[in-house]
C-alpha cells in the first residue's frame, strides 16, 4: 500500500452496500402495496442482475451490444437441460456450469467482435444473438425445446451438510434471488472501484488516449464483455429455476432490447440502475396490459413513457437521484478514497518516478530511425527520413504545414507502421509493436489537439496515467481496491504538481481553462514515467502568459529525460532545443544547432524566411 494512504473508514467503504442490503430487505414490505408482488419482484431482480453485468460493458466502459440475449440465453438453457435430464442433480452446480457456458460463449464473441466499434460493434453483437437464436431453434432443438422451451425445471435446493433447504416459490424464491443479486451487486461495486474499473472507465472516455498511455484496451473490452455474459449466464439460469420453465424467446432480439432500455431509463454507470429501470419498465409492462380503456395500445403508451423518461432524465432515473445525492452530501466520486487522496497530497512532496532506461551499448542513441516512410496509397507523406537522438538531448522537429512532421511523430510513438524503414529505441526495433508496447517501454507522447478524459477529474486523469506504469498494459486485479496500488496516491500528486496544476486536482476537466488543459496534457505523458517524451506543438492555442510558463515547465523536467518538440514557435523552440531537424515536403531537409537552421538558406527559402534578417535587426 502507498506511503501516507491509509484504508478508508468501514463506513465510507461500505455505506452504498449496507443502503442496498436494506432496500432489499424492506422491499417486500413496501412495494407489495404498490401492486408489485414477490412474483414481479423476482423478475425485477433476476433482470436487474443480467443488467449490472450489461451496466459495466455499456455504462463503465461504453460498449453498447445488442447481443446480450445469446449469453442469456446459454446459461439458461444449459442449467435447465443439466437440471431437467438429471446430468447434474445439484442446482447451484448446474448453474455454475451455465453461467461458464455463458462465459466462454462472450469470450468467443468478444473476440470476434471487438475488432470493431460503435455501431459495427453493436450490430456484429446483434448478428450473433441472431445465430444463437436459430441454433436454439434448429440444430439444438432436441436439447432446447425448441418453440416449446424447456419445462419441468425442478425448484431450486440448497444442501447444508445435511440440511436441505427447498426454495418455494413466493416470498422464500424472492430471498433466494436477493442473494444472488445482492452478491452480484457486491462484486460489480469491487470491480468499478479497482484498478481494473478505472481502466473500464478510461476507455469510455478516450479509448486513443487510454491506448497511448500504455494500457492494452482491446484486453480490457474482452474481459468486460466476458464479465457481462458470465452476469447473462447467471441471469438466465436463475429465470428457469424461478419459472420452472426456460422461455424460447430468451434468446429473442426483444430480450437484448429491453435490456438496453431498462438500463437507459434507469440510469447507465450507476449499477443500480438496470434494477430501478426493470422495476419501472417491467411495472408498466405488466399494469398496462390490464388497463381497460388503454386494451390494445399498452405498448404505444409503454413507448411513449420510456420517450419522456429519457428526454426528462438525460442520465437516467438513477443518475438524477444520484447528482442529486451528490449535491446534498457534497461529496463526488473519487477513482483514490478521498482520506487516501487528501492523505497524499498533505504528505511530504515526492519527486514523479521515471522509467529506468533499457540497458544498451554506450553510444547508442535513444531514438533512432532508418530511412521510415508512410505512403497512404499514391500520397508519400514521409519518405526516407532517418533520424538519430541522444541521451539527454532535447530535439526540436520544424517544417512548414504538410511536411509531414505529425506522420513521422506518429511513426516513432508506434501510432502508425512504417510503409517502409525502421524505428530504434536504445537499440531495440520498436518498429509496428504499438503505442502501448511503446508507451510501456518508457516513451510517451502529448498530443497537439488535447486528449484528455474529459468526463475525470485532474487527480483522476493522473490516476489513469501513473496506472499503466504501476500494472503493466493489462491485469485483472479486479477485486484489488485500487488506493492499494503501491505508490498510487504519490505519484499522482507529484505529477499534479509538477505541472502546476494541485489547486485544481479535484476539478474535472471539462472546467478547465484551455492554458490548464494544456498542461494537464503534458501532464498525463510525464506521468507515465517515461523517459523519452514526444511533445506535438505543446504551445498550439495559447497566450504569451502560458506559453512562457510551458517554456519554463518543459525546461525543468528535462533532468533525466530525452525530448524530441514539434513546435511552429520558433522563439521558443530555439529557445528550448539543442538540435533542429527541418522537414520539407515529406523529407528530412535539414539538421543541426539552432544558429545553423537560422542561417541555412535551403530552411529560410523553405519555411523562415525572413528570419534571417529579424536576427540581423
Amino acid at each position: 500500500m502507498s506511503r501516507g494512504i491509509p484504508t478508508p473508514p468501514l463506513r465510507s467503504r461500505l455505506g452504498p452496500e449496507i443502503a442496498v442490503a436494506i432496500g432489499l430487505v424492506i422491499a417486500p414490505f413496501i412495494l407489495p402495496h404498490l401492486g408489485i408482488g414477490a412474483d414481479l419482484m423476482g423478475r425485477i431482480l433476476i433482470w436487474g442482475l443480467f443488467g449490472i453485468g450489461f451496466d459495466l460493458l455499456f455504462g463503465y466502459a461504453g460498449l453498447l451490444s445488442f447481443g446480450q440475449a445469446a449469453f442469456y440465453g446459454v446459461g439458461g438453457f444449459v442449467t435447465a437441460y443439466l437440471l431437467t435430464d438429471n446430468v447434474v442433480p445439484h442446482m447451484l452446480v448446474a448453474l455454475l456450469i451455465g453461467t461458464v457456458a455463458a462465459g466462454i460463449a462472450g469470450l468467443v464473441i468478444g473476440y470476434l467482435t471487438l475488432r470493431r466499434t460503435g455501431i459495427y460493434f453493436a450490430m456484429s453483437t446483434l448478428a450473433f444473438a441472431e445465430m444463437f437464436f436459430f441454433i436454439e431453434n434448429g440444430p439444438l432443438r432436441a436439447w432446447t425445446g425448441g418453440e416449446n422451451g424447456v419445462a419441468g425445471i425442478p425448484p431450486p435446493a440448497v444442501s447444508i451438510g445435511s440440511l436441505t433447504l427447498n426454495i418455494t416459490s413466493g416470498w422464500p424464491m424472492y430471498t433466494f434471488l436477493a442473494i444472488f443479486f445482492f452478491v452480484g451487486y457486491l462484486i460489480a461495486r469491487r470491480i468499478v472501484h479497482s484498478p481494473f474499473g478505472a481502466v473500464l472507465t478510461a476507455i469510455r472516455g478516450n479509448p486513443l488516449r487510454a491506448t497511448a498511455l500504455g494500457h492494452s484496451i482491446q484486453h480490457y473490452k474482452l474481459a468486460v464483455f466476458v464479465i457481462a455474459a458470465l452476469y447473462g449466464g447467471v441471469a438466465g439460469g436463475l429465470l428457469g429455476v424461478f419459472q420452472s420453465f426456460m422461455p424460447p424467446d430468451a434468446f429473442m432480439l426483444d430480450t437484448s432490447a429491453q435490456l438496453v432500455i431498462q438500463t437507459v431509463i434507469g440510469g447507465a454507470g450507476t449499477l443500480l440502475g438496470p434494477l430501478l429501470g426493470a422495476t419501472i419498465w417491467l411495472y408498466l409492462y405488466e399494469g398496462l396490459q390490464h388497463i381497460p380503456s388503454i386494451g390494445a395500445y399498452w405498448k404505444l403508451v409503454l413507448g411513449v413513457v420510456f420517450v419522456v423518461l429519457i428526454t426528462l432524465f438525460r442520465h437516467g432515473v438513477g443518475g438524477v437521484l444520484v447528482a442529486a445525492l451528490k449535491r446534498r452530501t457534497g461529496t463526488a466520486e473519487n477513482m483514490l478514497a478521498p482520506e487516501a487522496a487528501q492523505a497524499a497530497a498533505t504528505s511530504n512532496a515526492p519527486s514523479l518516478a521515471i522509467v529506468a532506461p533499457a540497458a544498451a551499448a554506450a553510444g547508442t542513441p535513444v531514438l533512432e530511425t532508418r530511412g521510415v516512410t508512410k505512403a497512404y496509397g499514391g500520397l508519400t507523406a514521409v519518405s526516407d527520413v532517418s533520424f538519430t537522438l541522444a541521451e539527454g538531448e532535447i530535439r526540436g522537429v520544424i517544417g512548414p504545414n504538410g511536411a509531414g512532421k505529425s506522420t513521422f511523430f506518429k511513426m516513432l510513438a508506434g501510432e502508425v507502421q512504417p510503409t517502409r524503414g525502421q524505428v530504434f529505441m536504445r537499440g531495440a526495433e520498436i518498429t509496428g509493436i504499438g503505442v502501448t508496447a511503446v508507451c510501456q517501454r518508457g516513451m510517451s507522447k502529448s498530443y497537439q489537439i488535447n486528449q484528455l478524459f474529459e468526463t475525470l477529474t485532474v487527480r483522476e486523469n493522473m490516476v489513469i496515467a501513473v496506472l499503466a506504469r504501476a500494472r503493466g498494459r493489462f491485469r485483472l486485479d479486479m477485486l484489488r481496491r485500487l488506493f492499494r496500488v503501491q505508490g498510487l496516491g504519490d505519484q499522482v500528486e507529484a505529477a499534479i504538481g509538477l505541472v502546476g496544476l494541485a489547486g485544481s486536482a479535484a476539478t474535472r476537466v471539462s472546467e478547465l481553462s484551455y492554458g490548464e488543459k494544456r498542461r494537464l496534457e503534458i501532464g498525463l505523458a510525464l506521468a507515465t514515467g517515461a523517459n523519452v517524451l514526444l511533445f506535438d506543438e505543446p504551445l498550439a492555442g495559447l497566450g504569451p502568459e502560458e506559453r512562457v510558463h510551458i517554456v519554463a515547465l518543459l525546461k525543468s523536467i528535462r533532468q533525466g529525460r530525452t525530448m524530441v518538440i514539434v513546435e511552429h514557435d520558433m522563439d521558443a523552440l530555439f529557445e528550448l532545443a539543442e538540435r533542429i531537424t527541418v522537414l520539407y515536403e515529406g523529407r528530412k531537409l535539414a539538421e543541426g544547432t539552432p544558429a545553423e537552421i537560422q542561417r541555412d538558406p535551403a530552411v529560410q527559402t523553405a519555411y523562415l524566411g525572413g528570419l534571417e534578417e529579424h536576427e540581423s535587426a
